[in-house]
Formats: structure tokens, C-alpha cells, sequence
């Protein structure tokens, strides 16, 4: 196979990559049931001035399926990082008893389980969308390099079979995610 050929075809693949990637890291924060230190993964806390993830300033645990406790390192982020919590909009809680934030995580609704597995339905397509916007760019380029008809139209199948991949992926991660959703 043509050199450029190789090149555009693992370019799109890169892409189609990070589009799994980004879908994978959307999908852990979405809530599952159970508690999980990544709910918290998108939390950013003013740390003396400078935004910084939750992570870095704090130890996130869960002592039992239904709990969140966060342990800064400095007692005095307790304040900051309890209001990043309510400005991050979770739905959460957050208890703070002086040496610890506890978040008790409430049962989900089955109106809040709709919810999640449309906003897990969301997340999957903004993925299907960036795998076929790499499938059209590689496509868009295989057309622009002078190489004979026929292999244009087989590398447009390499890149469309490549596609179906990805979104069959895609598929999978989504039907998981569903599934652990509605689990009671």
C-alpha cells in the first residue's frame, strides 16, 4: 500500500482513537448506582487562585458503596472544596465535619436513571460523530493524492470498514454503560 495512504488511513485512526478515549472518560463520570471517585473527576477547586482538579488536592475515596469521602491535604481546603462540589452541580450533598467531606450518594430515581442512560445516549453519538467527521477528512484527503481510481476506492473501504469498527465499539461501551445504569 501507498505510503500516503498509510499515513491518512492511521491518522484516522488516531482520531477515532480519541474519540473512544474521550467517550470512555465522559461515560465514568456519568453515575452508575454505586459510588465511584471518579463522579468527582470533573470537580475543579480554587487552590490559592489557580483552578485545580479535585484530585490534586484531595484524597477520594469510597468507605462503602453509598459514601464519597474526600480528605484534602490541608485542612484549610475543606471550605474551598465543599464549594466546588455544590458549584459543580452533581446533585451531591457534601457534609463537612471538620476533618473530612462525607457525600452520601442517594439511590437513583428510575426518572434519574432515564436521565443518565439519554445523557450516556448523548455522549455516545458526540463519539460516532467524531469518528465519522475522521472517516470524511480521511476520505476528503485519500481524494486528494494522485494515486489510481482503484485504490482510492479500496483505501474509501479500508476507512469505512475502520468506521463500522469504531462505531460497533461505540455500540458496545454504550450498551455497558445502559446496563449499569438500570441495574438496581
Amino acid at each position: 500500500m501507498n505510503e500516503e495512504i498509510e499515513f491518512i488511513i492511521d491518522t484516522a485512526k488516531e482520531s477515532m482513537n480519541n474519540a473512544i478515549e474521550h467517550l470512555i472518560k465522559e461515560l465514568r463520570t456519568i453515575r452508575a448506582g454505586k459510588a465511584t471517585p471518579s463522579m468527582l473527576a470533573n470537580v475543579m477547586v480554587d487552590y490559592y487562585g489557580a483552578q485545580t482538579p479535585l484530585g490534586q488536592v484531595a484524597n477520594v475515596s469510597t468507605p462503602d458503596a453509598r459514601t464519597l469521602s474526600i480528605q484534602p491535604w490541608e485542612k484549610s481546603m475543606l471550605q474551598a472544596i465543599e464549594k466546588a462540589i455544590q458549584i459543580a452541580n452533581l446533585g451531591f450533598n457534601p457534609m463537612n465535619n471538620g476533618d473530612v467531606i462525607m457525600i452520601n450518594v442517594p439511590p437513583l430515581t428510575e426518572e434519574r436513571r432515564i436521565g443518565l442512560a439519554k445523557q450516556a445516549k448523548a455522549e455516545a453519538e458526540h463519539a460516532k460523530v467524531g469518528v465519522r467527521n475522521a472517516r470524511k477528512e480521511a476520505n476528503n484527503d485519500i481524494k486528494k493524492t494522485d494515486i489510481s481510481e482503484d485504490m482510492k476506492k479500496n483505501s474509501e473501504a479500508d476507512i469505512q470498514e475502520l468506521t463500522n469498527s469504531y462505531i460497533k465499539i461505540i455500540e458496545e461501551k454504550l450498551s455497558v454503560k445502559e446496563i449499569e445504569i438500570m441495574k438496581v
